[in-house]
């Protein structure tokens, strides 16, 4: 763990020690919850309390590894993106939280787990790091409301989407003059901004942008946010137009028997941005129809860039 410290940069607020440190005090609690619950009869209350520990204590785990991950990036780091795509919103050198409360119609509760709540909260992690433009656009249309009052638009089993808007428009817009779309896609037949397929492979310092990685011969390759979680983020598009995404966008609920990461239809075909930290166990009863009553920007909206 030493040898990490060295790769940190300096921050008056937050060391890679002290991280370090929290991690450790962290890992032998989740250690001894396993082992509770391996030693528990299946099914027994003494197993879930056990798994229910262990969870909190991995997923608090997983904050601090997020901190010193960013921690190890270097001070003024940002994606090269490319000119065409000034007039776009972009997420610069970070990452962005937001926060997003749902309800469901007359105020009936969300079943989580056998556990009757009454609103759906979850926090999302937006990564500008991989995905400036994608990340930037979801973070411009939360910061001015677009999701707010928006119901839920599909519920499959496979995904949960939104971000279609009434009318004829499929997507956003509100900026649909040629100075705040880009120069090489222009707008939708509708009017919408439309944003520019986006995807960072492995081993690449800078995305991939308007092509799947089939088509430019490197099917296979591993993603740098593959889709490989329950809650990992995805921008909807029509699938024989990859850059026709404008607000759409959709949360996995992943299988590893349906959708095994690095193996399914969607990796390296469709811009995973963003992932949810907390509350992904509501999107099991999430259905359409259901509301989003809030969504905003809390954590790094001093990253987003605006087009001039």
């Amino acid at each position: 763990a030493k040898s990490l410290i060295p790769l940190c940069r300096p921050d008056d607020n937050i060391s890679c020690a002290d991280i370090i440190a929290s991690m450790n005090d962290k890992i032998a609690p989740l250690t001894t919850a396993l082992k509770v619950s391996l030693d528990s009869f299946q099914g027994s209350e003494q197993e879930r309390t056990a798994l229910d520990q262990a969870y909190e204590a991995q997923k608090q785990l997983a904050i601090d590894l997020t901190k010193l991950e960013q921690q190890m990036v270097p001070q003024g780091y940002k994606i090269p993106v490319p000119a065409e795509y000034n007039n776009l919103p972009q997420l610069e050198g970070g990452r962005a939280t937001v926060e997003m409360i749902i309800q469901k119609p007359n105020n009936a509760p969300f079943d989580v787990n056998g556990v009757n709540i009454k609103e759906a909260k979850m926090i999302m992690v937006i990564d500008g790091y991989n995905s400036p433009v994608t990340g930037g656009n979801f973070v411009d249309l939360v910061n001015k409301g677009f999701y707010n009052g928006m119901a839920i638009q599909r519920s499959d089993g496979f995904v949960v989407q939104t971000g279609d808007p009434d009318g004829p428009a499929e997507g956003y817009t509100g900026a649909s003059s040629s100075s705040s779309s880009s120069s090489s896609l222009g707008v939708g037949p509708n009017g919408e901004r439309l944003i520019p397929l986006e995807i960072t492979i492995k081993g690449d310092t800078e995305p991939l942008y308007e092509t799947t990685i089939e088509d430019e011969g490197r099917g296979g390759e591993a993603t740098v946010l593959p889709f490989s979680s329950y809650g990992a983020m995805g921008w909807a598009r029509d699938e024989y137009d990859p850059n026709s995404g404008s607000s759409q966008f959709f949360w996995l609920l992943f299988d590893s028997d349906l959708t095994p990461a690095g193996k399914n239809v969607l990796d390296g075909r469709y811009p995973c941005f963003g992932y949810v930290v907390e509350g992904a166990d509501f999107l099991s009863d999430i259905k359409e129809g259901d509301i989003i009553t809030s969504a905003k920007v809390t954590k790094g909206l001093d990253l987003l860039k605006l087009p001039k």
